[in-house]
């Protein structure tokens, strides 16, 4: 659980600065789940050039809460959560001397979003609030107001929490829980997990990732994993200390997702995924008559693959549909073994170029759609999807043929800007499995829609 917090101070001498207002919000990592804002009486002047910067001057203040009369709030508020702040160490620094005043020693750990921004979104101009907000597309509401500043910071730290495909931030969480006491039980674990598309991470004692995986129902899958009777559930279900998620809303995203992390924190029960999973692919080559035949034949990394498919029977099922969809001749597509014409020919589905009825340049025009269609190179676009919320969207960007990753966007402009996509965008390894699950994703998926640009 996250503290993300904002202050306003007066200004002034170090240590001597007091709080005018002060924004909390609890943060589950997934939604806010509590939040507390307020005002707060000093006790001493603001600066001048305080009140120009937040608007907050002494008349506002007057009739607002001394530190004393909220303090039991805070703390309540923080408890068991790690302070989540943009520049830490000063807000952290505020609120203590405000609780030593009272006589009271304020513990917590605290995360700084500068920090973490600076490891997960490199090479960024500033990192401001204000200015890197800007650059991300967030939008922003009350600049230098301790409500949408600490805002904006949740809107940032969910963001940077995407980008942490090595879940460092989340195994410091969970070794901080480890220390409080015993694994809650396998059906408390299921009963507080969302039935919902995304991934998940299994945890043992020590917060170390055991296993990662994807579902349309995490509820559901983990309720599989802690009643399965095999091998592997059933040392998961004795080394599990909690479980951890990401909602995707896209389905397309959390295979992506699942691809990507097992292979950076190569989970001890992920063993089987590590490695490529398409064992099969679709190469063209030109016979000696010169038509273009699609072939379905084990991968080799030493060709040029159109797409490929985990097992022969999911390829040779697609190269059905192809055949039928771009009117091509299923015995120069293998699939059908004969010497003279194809069964199809026979009953006029096919117009002959088993028997070269047809010319090579219609026929290959065919073959050339299709492959134009169903391959990235050279291509920039961005593949839309449903978010995690109502209003939210996700963006896949492929520039010149290459996978560079996916965001999660809640205004349009995010994603016309190439700039502030490019920003927003968790980055991810372009490799043989991300584009083959893209292209299958794309034959199947009937809500995924294209934007190229």
């Amino acid at each position: 659980m996250y503290a993300i917090l904002d202050i306003e101070t007066t200004g002034g001498q170090f240590n001597e600065e007091g709080i005018t207002e002060i924004a909390i919000y609890k943060y589950d990592g997934h939604e806010i789940v509590d939040q507390f804002i307020s005002l707060v009486n000093p006790e001493i002047p603001i600066q001048p050039f305080v009140v120009k910067l937040t608007g907050i001057n002494n008349a506002m203040l007057r009739s607002a809460p001394k530190f004393f009369e909220v303090a039991k709030r805070i703390i309540e508020i923080t408890q068991d959560c790690v302070i989540v702040a943009h520049n830490s160490s000063f807000d952290f620094r505020i609120l203590r001397t405000e609780f030593r005043r009272l006589g009271y020693d304020f513990e917590a750990q605290t995360l700084c979003t500068v920090e973490l921004a600076k490891v997960l979104i490199p090479e960024q101009p500033s990192y401001s609030l204000g200015k890197l907000v800007r650059a991300l597309g967030i939008p922003m509401a009350d600049r230098h107001r301790a409500s949408g500043d600490a805002m904006a910071t949740v809107k940032l730290f969910k963001m940077l929490l995407d980008k942490d495909l090595e879940k460092v931030i989340l195994k410091e969480l969970i070794k901080t829980e480890v220390v409080k006491g015993i694994a809650p039980k396998l059906l408390d674990i299921v009963d507080s997990l969302p039935s919902k598309t995304g991934t998940y991470y299994i945890h043992n004692e020590k917060g170390d990732l055991i296993y990662i995986g994807k579902s349309r129902n995490i509820k559901k899958r983990i309720n599989q994993h802690f009643t399965g009777t095999t091998t592997k559930c059933k040392k998961i279900q004795s080394e599990v200390f909690r479980v951890t998620y990401d909602e995707t809303g896209s389905e397309l995203i959390a295979l992506l997702k699942e691809s990507e992390e097992i292979k950076i924190n190569k989970p001890i029960h992920n063993r089987a995924q590590r490695k490529s999973i398409f064992q099969w692919a679709l190469y063209v080559e030109k016979d000696k008559n010169g038509y273009l035949n699609l072939k379905l034949q084990k991968a080799d990394g030493r060709k040029k693959e159109i797409t490929s498919f985990t097992t022969l029977q999911e390829g040779k099922n697609t190269l059905f549909r192809i055949a039928t969809d771009y009117h091509l001749c299923q015995k120069l597509t293998g699939l059908y073994e004969t010497k003279a014409e194809c069964f199809q020919y026979k009953i006029k589905e096919c117009d002959g170029a088993c028997i070269g009825k047809i010319s090579t340049v219609e026929y290959n025009a065919r073959v050339q759609e299709f492959i134009n269609k169903n391959s990235f190179e050279n291509q920039n676009m961005v593949l839309i999807d449903r978010g995690r919320t109502i209003n939210e969207r996700s963006a896949i960007l492929i520039e010149n043929g290459i996978y560079k990753g996916y965001a999660f966007y809640d205004l349009n402009y995010q994603i016309n800007n190439i700039e502030i996509l490019r920003n927003i965008i968790i980055p991810m390894q372009n490799n043989r499995d991300t584009r083959n699950i893209i292209q299958s994703h794309i034959r199947k998926s009937k809500s995924l829609k294209i934007k190229k640009f």
